[in-house]
């Protein structure tokens, strides 16, 4: 007794920790599942006094409740949409656990519709019956359906059985039949917590949705137009269809020509295309019913054929080789038919009937060959595979320009972007009187890189625009578009074009070389990146030492070299910028160069070309602090001393002064003043006295000034010998105010100032022959004179002749 006791009592203590006992007892007034949108009450009933309250959800939510009587409250529920939980709690004296509802809310079922059934045949025995249908909406419940079925046979009677689905959202069943029944007769019965639905009973005859099973292939036996397959059919079927196609093709079905006997079929798949992938699937039906499944995919290649159409060929002129180099388009696989291994290249010369280049091998991997650059050669190109040659390819590697009208070069041509900046539309204006054997060929390419991305299009005669397409923004491409007769005759109009155009993002780099007086400039092109498009001009600007632009130059865009000429010396600064259609891109770093004066040239001597004024031929140095200026101009002046025509002397007023008084001349010295100035309206009277002669070398020369200032301005008979040469300004001349006598580095000076002797300095006057010794060394130390200076009998300016061009013979 003592063990079954406590057996009682272990018993009594798992039920208790099983079902602990409730707080409450709660329920609805239309039970655990309702309707969606209906409105009812849940009731909870506590098993102590107490004050209990309602909740609802999860997290629990109090709710507002009503109260039934001291033991029971109330919630009434109004319109439930979803699934609900409902609790009750309250405090009794002894810890109890509150009591809780799960409330569904779901639809009522839809009747089952369009049921539709397929007989599969396995074999000639048996078959399995698949069905499926359609459930309709979801109630939010659970749900169970099962399919019922009759079975009519020829010697049975009918059979009724039930098959579960399987699936929820496309239900569906299955069930197999002997080849013995002929109709079945199929519905659904749905159920869940709200109620059940029967669909309308559907009859059908077996043979009406009899379905062959799936055929299965073998792998094709394929020459370069046929292919023979062979199927293998399951079950005896009276139809089967065929069907091919390649990777880019839709799917084409061969003609039925019947099922025979045996279970493996054979057909002739023809009319393919040489060297193509082919794909192939097979399906089967009996005479009545329906289709199999398609077989799964087969595929097969056809054999090879030589190559059915020419290559597409174009050309492009080195002359910087001399060479030309043919291109050529790789062929689509339908014309290639087949594998190119290699390309054959011959060179022809029509005129001398040389072959230059007889079927060279070139690599299948090669679209381009270098051929001479001669105006008559005809280079022909194939393109080979294993089973032969394409037809030839030929083209002339110089075109010469059409003489006709008919092929002038298209006209307005115009380059249009599309909006999305990658492709863009060419076109032109065509000529209606083209031949009709003409056609035009438009090529275009990134500027610079002609040789290696070079890309044309063939089009006929009508045609009048063409899209391009794969431009990179912000690069520039070249073209052109030429018209053609027979490959021979070409005109064609060129063109730039560009996407995204910006100005240039950096300015050329500069490189400068002096030569003497000149500024050789070149430069390189801008990266392709940083151009922004097509560039259309280049700038050079050239700034002096005092930061004054001194020139600009605007150089086309397809030069890499300027020079600029006759820069004086000084200090210059020197930048370049680049523009495009969209401005003027920034500076280049600015180059700094100097243009030195050259020590070879002497300084500057200048002939008056007035007769009237000085003694012609008499050449005058020109002197001055900045003897480098001078010497720069020194061809400049030097030109005039060397006249075709020399005027005569005869006619100056010195030539008629001289031969008023023979023997004299008169220089009338002004009164000397305090102040130089730098012209004298009045000349200077100096009477010459001739003396006699004294030796071939030396003549004398009296100088009698107007006004006698001093003893030491009395007339003095200056005795020297003949000089390198004479320079004399005179005072109407253009040249200048001064006269001047120089002599060699050997020989005394002597200065005839027209503001008297008196009134220069000593220390002046010896500063100044130190500057004129020195000054003497830019001229020639020959003797220009080509005779003796002799002043005898009449002074005539024939006597006084000098003959200055032997000062050039250096020069």
């Amino acid at each position: 007794m003592a063990t079954m006791s406590q057996t009682w009592t272990i018993f009594t203590v798992v039920i208790g920790l099983k079902y602990p006992e409730k707080s409450c007892a709660i329920w609805s007034s239309h039970g655990p599942v309702v309707q969606r949108g209906t409105s009812f009450t849940v009731y909870c009933t506590f098993n102590c006094k107490c004050k209990g309250s309602m909740y609802s959800d999860h997290p629990p939510t109090l709710q507002s409740h009503n109260v039934f009587n001291s033991t029971t409250i109330y919630f009434n529920v109004t319109n439930i949409t979803k699934n609900r939980t409902y609790s009750c709690r309250c405090k009794c004296p002894s810890p109890l656990d509150p009591c809780g509802l799960d409330i569904s809310a779901g639809y009522l079922l839809e009747r089952p519709e369009n049921i539709s059934c397929i007989y599969k045949v396995k074999d000639n025995e048996s078959g399995v019956v698949s069905c499926t249908w359609n459930r309709g909406r979801d109630t939010f419940l659970r749900n169970s359906s099962k399919l019922c079925v009759r079975t009519v046979s020829k010697s049975h009677a009918d059979t009724e059985f039930n098959v579960s689905s399987r699936g929820t959202d496309f239900p569906s069943a299955s069930f197999t039949v002997t080849s013995s029944v002929q109709l079945i007769s199929v519905w659904v019965l749905a159920q869940n917590p709200l109620g059940s639905q029967v669909s309308i009973p559907i009859n059908y005859t077996l043979s009406d949705i009899a379905m062959p099973s799936t055929p299965a292939l073998g792998q094709p036996e394929c020459s370069s137009r046929e292919c023979i397959v062979k199927v293998e059919l399951p079950v005896k079927a009276q139809h089967l269809e065929i069907q091919y196609r390649t990777e880019a093709q839709t799917w084409t079905s061969s003609p039925d020509s019947g099922v025979q006997m045996s279970s493996v079929q054979v057909r002739s798949i023809s009319s393919l295309e040489p060297y193509m992938l082919y794909h192939f699937r097979a399906r089967s039906k009996f005479s009545s019913g329906l289709w199999s499944q398609w077989s799964a995919n087969i595929s097969s290649w056809t054999q090879e054929e030589a190559p059915a159409k020419e290559l597409d060929v174009w050309y492009a002129e080195l002359t910087s080789d001399s060479k030309s180099r043919v291109y050529w388009k790789e062929l689509n696989i339908s014309t290639a038919r087949g594998k190119i291994i290699e390309y054959n290249v011959s060179v022809y010369s029509q005129n001398s009937g040389l072959v230059f280049v007889n079927k060279e091998s070139i690599s299948a991997d090669a679209r381009d060959y270098s051929v001479p650059f001669c105006t008559d050669c005809e280079v022909t190109v194939w393109a080979r595979n294993s089973k032969g040659l394409s037809p030839p390819a030929r083209i002339k590697t110089h075109h010469t320009k059409a003489k006709s009208t008919q092929f002038v070069p298209p006209q307005d041509v115009v380059r249009q972007v599309t909006a999305d900046n990658h492709s863009v539309t060419i076109s032109w204006r065509k000529h209606d009187t083209a031949p009709l054997h003409s056609a035009y060929v438009l090529e275009w390419y990134p500027e610079g890189h002609k040789l290696e991305e070079l890309r044309w299009i063939r089009l006929g005669r009508k045609d009048n625009h063409a899209v391009i397409t794969d431009i990179k923004p912000c690069e520039c491409y070249e073209g052109a578009v030429y018209v053609l007769n027979n490959e021979s005759s070409v005109s064609r109009t060129r063109f730039t074009v560009s996407t995204l155009e910006s100005a240039p993002e950096v300015g050329p780099s500069v490189q400068e070389t002096i030569e003497g007086n000149k500024v050789k400039v070149t430069w390189t092109e801008i990266p392709t990146g940083q151009r922004g498009g097509c560039v259309t001009n280049y700038t050079i600007y050239l700034e002096n030492d005092s930061g004054e632009l001194r020139q600009s130059h605007a150089i086309p865009a397809s030069k890499r070299m300027h020079t600029i000429k006759d820069l004086s010396p000084a200090s210059y600064s020197l930048w370049m910028t680049a523009s495009t259609a969209k401005g003027e891109g920034p500076e280049c770093q600015k180059v700094k160069f100097f243009i030195q004066r050259d020590p070879t040239i002497p300084p500057t001597s200048v002939c008056s070309r007035r007769p009237d004024r000085v003694v012609s031929g008499v050449c005058v140095p020109m002197f001055s602090i900045k003897a480098e200026v001078c010497e720069q101009q020194l061809w400049v002046y030097f030109q005039c001393v060397m006249l075709d025509d020399v005027p005569d002397p005869a006619n100056s007023k010195w030539a008629q002064q001289c031969t008023q008084e023979k023997g004299k001349m008169n220089l009338q010295l002004p009164p000397s003043n305090s102040s130089v100035t730098e012209e004298e309206e009045e000349p200077i009277l100096v009477d010459v006295e001739e003396l006699p002669k004294q030796s071939s070398d030396i003549c004398t020369l009296t100088l009698s000034p107007q006004t006698s200032r001093s003893p030491e301005s009395e007339l003095a008979t200056l005795a020297y010998p003949l000089t390198t040469y004479i320079k004399s300004f005179s005072h109407d001349s253009d040249s200048s105010d001064h006269t001047q006598t120089s002599l060699d580095t050997n020989t005394t000076v002597g200065y005839i100032s027209s503001h008297g002797p008196e009134n220069m300095d000593e220390e002046y006057q010896e500063e100044e022959e130190e500057e004129f010794v020195e000054m003497l060394g830019f001229f020639p130390s020959h003797n220009i004179f080509t005779e003796p200076l002799e002043f005898g009998g009449k002074l005539t300016l024939n006597t006084v002749k000098i003959d200055c061009s032997d000062i050039f013979q250096n020069s």
